[in-house]
């Protein structure tokens, strides 16, 4: 019988045990993902977190101590693989005393564009970023949200394989990333793979297919937010009871005997966990009037990134 291969699919990016020290801090301890082919990948962590490091080292402006990187199997020291990548940083990199034409054609001319194709690639990023009836203004009298789009465009003028995105949205209005995220998705769509990093954890959390979450040089958790949630945190919700008057040692007893875990957060509150709303909040609440309490109000809350990258990252301020 002929065995069949059901080997997965080459990566898009690979990183095996990366490692990076400045002197006597480390900044990477041994770093391990992937990124697959047209995948969207959130990349998070909390500051002095290693996040930089990892995005410098992926864009070929600095080199690891140790470990390795392979761009679609190929090692990431050939210039063939480096041009499979495009990386737009987090400060604005643009000539403020230029046109967005200028620009354009600029960052073009960089990645080795010429001609016909540069003037494809200029017609393309005009549309994609919206800016054709602004293509001939100095961009330096753009709003931040403007800059954003031509910056992001600069950055994948040569049509990488793979998009390297540091804080992509800081700093706009909500029109404005909404906006950027309509293009990424574009790019998406096209078979681009797209690594961000970002502190919106909302960002993170509709816009990604994967999160990778980095602390202390490490990696702490890589997986969907339905795998990270399970993993971490748990899947039960969390239920909060606002009563009308203060509460009495009964009905802490009678609430703690309902559920698998209780606790008083003040009181006129009560919260607790359950596994099913359906099945288990109808229950809670006529336990809690039976017991002569009316409910002034429900909050049900599940949980989320934020709750997994706390559990997961601590509560301390990194500063």
């Amino acid at each position: 019988m002929r065995s069949v291969n059901y080997a997965r699919p080459t990566p898009a990016l690979a990183i095996h045990d990366l490692r990076k020290s400045y002197g006597d801090l480390h900044a990477l301890k041994g770093v391990t993902f992937g990124l697959n082919r047209g995948e969207r990948l959130a990349f998070l962590g909390p500051n002095g977190a290693g996040k930089t490091t990892l995005i410098r080292c992926l864009a070929g402006l600095t080199s690891a101590d140790h470990g390795e990187i392979f761009l679609a199997g190929q090692p990431f020291k050939s210039s063939e693989a480096r041009q499979q990548i495009g990386f737009v940083p987090q400060e604005i990199a643009l000539y403020a005393d230029l046109t967005t034409r200028q620009n354009l054609e600029a960052f073009g001319r960089f990645h080795g564009l010429r001609r016909r194709v540069l003037r494809d690639r200029l017609a393309w990023a005009l549309r994609w970023t919206g800016l054709e009836d602004r293509a001939d203004d100095l961009v330096g009298a753009f709003s931040g949200g403007m800059q954003r789009r031509v910056n992001l465009a600069c950055g994948v003028m040569h049509e990488p394989r793979i998009l390297l995105l540091d804080e992509p949205t800081v700093g706009v209005d909500p029109q404005s990333r909404q906006r950027i995220f309509m293009m990424l998705d574009e790019l998406s769509a096209t078979g681009t793979s797209i690594l961000l990093t970002t502190h919106h954890l909302d960002e993170a959390e509709e816009r990604s297919d994967r999160i990778v979450i980095l602390d202390q040089g490490m990696v702490v958790a890589d997986g969907s937010l339905d795998e990270l949630v399970e993993q971490s945190v748990g899947t039960q919700r969390l239920v909060r009871l606002r009563i009308d008057r203060p509460l009495s040692a009964p009905i802490r007893a009678g609430v703690a005997e309902h559920a698998a875990s209780f606790g008083a957060t003040g009181e006129e509150e009560i919260s607790t966990r359950i596994d099913d709303v359906s099945d288990h909040l109808p229950g809670l609440i006529d336990l809690v009037r039976r017991r002569g309490y009316g409910i002034a109000d429900v909050q049900v809350e599940a949980p989320s990134l934020h709750h997994v990258f706390l559990h997961l990252t601590g509560y301390e301020l990194r500063d």
